[in-house]
């Protein structure tokens, strides 16, 4: 650096001294955007970590393979010659059942696992007492989750009752490898030995369980390898291999997307700090037009005094991210403990340098881009400035298509795309997402523009002479409309739809409750069960809402061909001419359907129609299918499906296609039957009831499992409270980013009102001298900044309407239930923000002395 440089950033330095503390509050405005980049960031990488470092302990081996259905012959053989090889092997069955305390009478729907000794082989399920799970393959123990205790009345040393046998607690779960703590909350875990399954009499016909058989494998051997050799021995059989690597992966994958969506929103916090930095570093160049003027007097040009002034900058935002990074590690701290009931981890919190060091370099980047819009202005700055003062708007005037300036523009333009591509996940999301930003901030500033027009247009002289005056600095030159609406407007847009969509959220659950006809749901009923179960609930006094016959089944075949063969042929030619890769799930999966003669209130007929009565057994019985699923099975009405009833060919003929309303809380289907096709089918029942209050819905829970052990039942208002309580922690999310939201909206009013400093004081000083009073020029100001902050306030009310309208309609797939009252009540606390922001920013109009004023102007 030459030595005229260095006595020119000298010089720029001990000058800058008198306005580094605004300077930095100006920069301040990126800091909760970086703060939440780098806990977001960070925390996920501690998730990952914890995941890599746990994933053994999380699968329970280096293996598994699971099944929805028993063990064919052909598996039980594999897993035989496995076992012969010395490759170790540990068995879980899972299922659903109703536990009894006889003691207490209390019932309740649990998660039973059946588990063979030695199981996991990995991880460490601990007890209170210690010994309680070690000693579980003793006799007929049972270890229950905590809260089953409470639920049941019951205490370490009872008996529970499930199905047929009898099992005493012995000790309560402390820790599970992979259990999410939220998974416990409708149905509780329990713990038996294997050895006493059959005893329980519990897995009958139509009964859903899930078997699971995991392998520890000697220390060396390619685990890949293995789970190859193994998927192509049970080639056919409906049964899934995984490996300690699939579960990595599947669980970095979702932790990837709640970062990025989460990611999402940290990114809009961090561009409404680069508003927040353009408006402050604008009010910072007005303050500097003298310096300047008197730098470019002592030789420097204007290039020169660009740079100093970028520099500053720079450092200015260096110093406002790391404090963002300083705040970033502190809500990493806190994250863990807020959502530990969803993690199926135990998360080991360690910084993240490479989070930390993205968040910082995104933070100063986005200052130093939204800062330079601003700055170069500066290089209009003339030597005279220092000998005769003309106005700023005038000094800092740049030509529309000044290079610099439009290189600028274009340089935020790409950093938004870019900062969106990298945070959406997909290019077209994060286009998507890129243009939404852009839709935002344009109508945004159209609308600034328009007040600024409309006040110009609509000022009348018989007006109150405080709000023509108040108005007329809507459209004077140098006016901060434009910031002002934009970064109020902005913050509003963003809290607003976050209140939004949580609200419609909450709004679609509560209606889906309402809606249900029933609050107690049997199933696993059996055919010759269905009618004692009737008696005693209408014993109680209570009456059956709907009985529904369920019938498992596949699909066998498609217009004559076999379901192996469609799987065989992964493409498949579309209505439009187009080869597109099949879908295999739909032809694996096992069905459960039913048959009626009439549609329910959950379902909209979309294609075709419903079923013709008809008394003619000689034309193929007709079925109904879902619309999602028909489009996966490339069907048309008209076509064949053969279905696997249980061994049974069933030929139907497809007639319709159904919109199905699965959030409803009552039993939906992807095929429905005509009677006739499946009525001689065996088959189980699902009995809903209405049965009001806790106690009553325990007495008939309890009346039917002593009856019917296998039978189990699920209370509906368990799982609306359930439910409501996970939302409960989404509520205070929602909560918490508004108020950050709120905190960021702060400094960038702070900093777009700081921007026109200048033209107030002149102003003030010009009406104290033509006799104004303070009182006058308050209600100038209130009048001022109360339009600016109502209409920032609705134009951002008015853009959350369309942001969650489209959030809700396209990514949570829910009816939008506008929130009015909340949203305009926000939209009143930022206007009087705002207006208290102004009126502190312009006490030094009430304390400059005219003659003083003058001078500095």
């Amino acid at each position: 650096m030459s030595g005229r440089n260095a006595r020119l950033l000298s010089l720029a330095w001990r000058e800058s001294r008198t306005a580094r503390r605004r300077l930095l509050l100006y920069m301040s405005s990126i800091s909760l955007g970086v703060a939440a980049l780098v806990a977001i960031d960070s925390f996920a990488a501690n998730v990952t970590d914890s995941v890599r470092d746990q994933s053994r302990a999380l699968l329970g081996g280096d293996a598994s393979l699971t099944s929805g259905d028993r063990y064919s012959p052909k598996v039980v053989r594999v897993l035989d010659s496995l076992q012969r090889r010395g490759i170790g092997e540990s068995r879980s069955t899972n299922f659903a059942s109703m536990a009894l305390v006889p003691r207490s009478g209390g019932t309740r729907l649990v998660q039973v696992r059946a588990v063979s000794a030695g199981y996991p082989f990995y991880g460490q399920i601990t007890s209170d007492p210690a010994s309680a799970w070690p000693a579980l393959q003793n006799g007929p123990n049972i270890v229950v989750d905590p809260a089953l205790l409470v639920s049941l009345d019951a205490r370490v040393g009872d008996t529970v009752t499930l199905g047929m046998a009898r099992f005493t607690i012995t000790g309560t779960l402390k820790s599970v490898p992979g259990e999410v703590g939220i998974s416990a909350t409708i149905g509780p875990r329990v713990y038996i030995p294997e050895r006493y399954l059959e005893q329980t009499r519990l897995l009958v016909f139509g009964s859903r369980a899930d078997y699971e058989t995991l392998f520890r494998l000697a220390n060396g051997t390619d685990q890949a390898k293995f789970a190859a050799d193994l998927r192509r021995a049970i080639t056919g059989e409906r049964a899934r291999v995984r490996t300690v690597k699939d579960t990595e992966i599947n669980l970095t994958q979702a932790i990837d997307q709640l970062r990025d969506f989460l990611g999402v929103v940290g990114l809009v916090a961090l561009l409404l700090g680069g508003i927040g930095v353009a408006s402050g570093v604008h009010a910072f160049v007005m303050r500097k037009i003298d310096t300047v003027a008197v730098l470019r007097c002592l030789g420097a040009t204007s290039w020169q005094v660009l740079g100093i002034y970028v520099v500053q900058a720079a450092m200015m935002g260096l110093i406002g991210a790391v404090l963002g990074g300083v705040l970033g590690i502190f809500f990493q701290l806190l994250l863990p403990f807020g959502l530990k009931d969803f993690l199926p981890v135990d998360v080991a919190v360690h910084l993240a340098p490479a989070s930390i060091g993205l968040g910082l370099i995104v933070g100063v980047w986005v200052a130093l881009v939204f800062a330079l819009r601003p700055l170069v202005a500066i290089r209009r700055v003339s030597p005279l400035q220092a000998l005769r003062r003309e106005a700023d708007a005038i000094v800092l005037r740049l030509s529309r298509l000044d290079p610099l300036r439009v290189g600028v523009s274009l340089a935020i333009l790409a950093s938004v795309v870019l900062l969106a591509l990298t945070r959406a996940g997909n290019v077209r999301r994060g286009i998507g997402f890129s243009v939404a930003i852009m839709l935002a901030v344009g109508a945004l500033f159209g609308s600034a523009v328009l007040l600024s027009l409309l006040a110009r247009k609509l000022v009348r002289p018989r007006w109150p002479f405080v709000l023509r005056q108040g108005i007329a600095s809507l459209y004077r030159p140098g006016n901060q409309t434009r910031s002002v609406v934009l970064s109020l407007g902005f913050g509003v847009f963003l809290m607003s739809t976050l209140y939004q969509v949580h609200h419609s959220l909450l709004k679609t659950l509560d209606l889906k409750l309402t809606q249900a006809r029933a609050n107690l749901v049997f199933f696993d009923v059996q055919q010759d069960q269905e009618t004692g179960i009737d008696s005693i609930i209408r014993a109680n006094g209570y009456a059956i809402v709907q009985q529904v016959p369920l019938v498992t089944m596949r699909v066998a075949a498609i217009n004559g061909h076999t379901s192996a063969q469609l799987m065989g042929d992964t493409v498949a030619r579309t209505t439009n001419g187009r080869r597109e890769r099949r879908s295999g799930w739909p032809l694996r999966r096992e069905y459960r359907s039913t048959y009626r003669d009439e549609m329910t209130p959950s379902e909209r007929l979309v294609e075709g129609k419903w079923f013709t009565p008809t008394t003619d057994t000689t034309t193929l019985p007709e079925v109904s299918m879902e619309v999602g699923v028909a489009r996966e099975l490339r069907l048309k009405i008209g076509d064949t499906v053969t279905w696997n009833v249980q061994g049974v060919q069933v030929p139907t003929r497809v007639t319709s296609f159904r919109e199905v309303n699965w959030a409803r809380f009552e039993p939906n289907f992807f095929a429905v039957f005509q009677t006739r096709a499946l009525h001689n089918a065996p088959r189980q029942f699902v009995i809903l009831s209405q049965v009001p209050g806790a106690s009553a819905v325990a007495q008939v829970q309890r009346g039917v499992v002593r009856t019917y052990p296998n039978v189990s039942s699920i209370d509906l208002t368990l799982v609306q409270r359930t439910v409501m309580d996970v939302l409960g922690k989404v509520t205070m999310a929602i909560r918490f980013m508004a108020l950050v939201s709120l905190a960021l909206g702060i400094p960038v009013l702070f900093s777009a009102v700081a921007a026109t400093r200048r033209e107030r004081l002149r102003e003030g000083v010009l009406l104290k001298t033509l006799g104004a009073t303070r009182r006058q020029i308050g209600r100038i100001m209130l009048a001022e900044y109360a339009v600016l902050g109502a209409l920032g306030s609705l134009a951002g009310v008015a853009l959350s309407f369309g942001g969650s309208w489209a959030l809700t309609h396209w990514i949570f797939h829910v009816a939008f239930s506008p929130s009015v009252i909340p949203v305009l009540l926000v939209a009143l606390a930022m206007v009087l923000l705002a207006v208290t922001i102004g009126l502190a920013t312009g006490r030094e109009v009430f304390r400059q002395t005219p003659m003083v004023a003058l001078r500095e102007a």
